[in-house]
């Protein structure tokens, strides 16, 4: 369990280096991003284990596959919040 919760946290701080390198961060600090991903990427692979039924063993390419699209989301959401915040 261990490993997958890990590979969650590393997919999920590379998502969000490479999503702070293309989305216009419009003057936040981009260890925020990367922090926001990761985080995204740890409720994205719980909830895969929940709704799979399926406990976290190693590297499952379906839970790291969800895992980064919920990194994506919260990263999205995220700037979406502050971009309409900010008017």
């Amino acid at each position: 369990m261990l490993i997958g919760v890990a590979g969650w946290i590393v997919l999920g701080l590379i998502a969000g280096f490479i999503a702070t390198k293309l989305v216009n961060l419009r003057g936040d600090d981009p260890k925020m991003g990367i922090c926001l991903a990761a985080t995204g990427a740890l409720i994205g692979g719980w909830l895969y284990s929940l709704f799979s039924g399926s406990a976290v063993t190693g590297f499952n390419g379906k839970s790291l596959m969800f895992a980064a699209i919920a990194a994506v989301v919260v990263l999205v959401g995220w700037h979406g919040w502050r971009r309409s915040s900010a008017s």
